[in-house]
């Protein structure tokens, strides 16, 4: 049960550790109640590399959509290999999808914003609630940096949504820490970085961005601005173009 006074104290210890350190902590905080969710993005490359290096009993979860890049499976199955990561994998139901492109077709996505978000929940919602079920704690790799996550993001916050709590360890780590950190300790991140991707998560409904876009602009960009808002926030990377930083990252 959510306590306001115990997210205050756990947050004013929490906002003083690192992210490893964090990583102990919730999983002494919640043990089997606690899963962490992949999309697969550089920063969660970072916590799965912290979760093994610790070898720290922490479930690990990644949503197959069905779409994603193939360069995202070669580096789930890289990631399982060095990490001896048991990563569980989740997918949609197919009597879903197949209900969903027997009525809009297979690009509905693209006729209007709500079959995207349509589509978002059948690939995405419905697998992830699955994933959470029962769990009383799930971790992200989401950053203040990131344009879904914002100045105000904690190391640990409740997510009102799905009724438990989001343990956040990267929460003040810089674009400039977080791909320092992948180059020094040689973090397996996607190539798809330095081909200019910020976001990379459904292969039809993401793009390289080139100079000066917004990294928004590399998700649904046959949308609106204002439009784009997922229904799934896992982590969204804003890692920006310079040559250091292509080799970072999703929102998925």
């Amino acid at each position: 049960m959510y306590r306001s006074a115990e997210l205050a104290r756990w947050q004013s210890l929490l906002r003083s550790f690192s992210p490893a350190t964090i990583l102990r902590w919730a999983n002494r905080q919640f043990g089997r109640s606690l899963t962490f969710g992949s999309a697969l993005t550089m920063e969660d490359q970072v916590l799965t590399s912290f979760i093994s290096e610790q070898s720290l009993p922490i479930s690990i979860f990644v949503l197959d959509t069905g779409r994603l890049h193939e360069a995202s499976y070669t580096l789930l199955e890289n990631t399982i290999q060095r990490y001896k990561a048991p990563i569980q994998l989740y997918f949609p139901d197919w009597e879903d999808i197949e209900s969903m492109i027997g009525e809009n077709g297979p690009n509905l996505f693209k006729q209007s914003v709500d079959l995207r978000k349509k589509c978002c929940f059948a690939r995405k919602e419905k697998p992830l609630r699955r994933a959470l079920d029962k769990k009383k704690a799930w971790i992200t790799g989401l950053r203040r940096e990131h344009w879904t996550a914002g100045p105000t993001l904690e190391p640990i916050e409740w997510d009102e949504a799905r009724q438990l709590y989001k343990i956040n360890p990267l929460w003040n780590w810089s674009r400039e820490q977080l791909t320092n950190h992948v180059e020094r300790n040689q973090v397996l991140v996607n190539p798809l970085h330095e081909q200019g991707f910020y976001n990379i998560g459904c292969e039809p409904c993401t793009r390289p961005i080139g100079p000066g876009e917004d990294p928004r602009d590399g998700q649904w960009w046959w949308e609106s601005s204002k439009s784009k808002e997922s229904e799934l926030q896992l982590s969204a990377s804003s890692t920006g173009p310079s040559k250091r930083e292509k080799i970072a990252r999703i929102q998925v």
